[in-house]
């Protein structure tokens, strides 16, 4: 399972970054949302935020 964290606020990027972490299920800071497994789409989306998200294994 992956756990994804919002950190950072989207306030400021541009809106395919925004529209990337509202796809995520993220809305405010530290709100999470975990996901069963890595698949390659998920991949994407989290490379595309790294700098907004905190990732964890769990």
């Amino acid at each position: 399972m992956v756990k994804v964290t919002l950190v950072k606020s989207p306030i400021g990027e541009i809106k395919a970054v925004k529209d990337t972490v509202a796809a995520l299920g993220l809305k405010k800071i530290r709100s999470s949302n975990t996901f069963d497994a890595m698949s390659p789409t998920l991949a994407g989306q989290l490379k595309k935020v790294a700098h907004l998200v905190k990732v964890e294994e769990i």
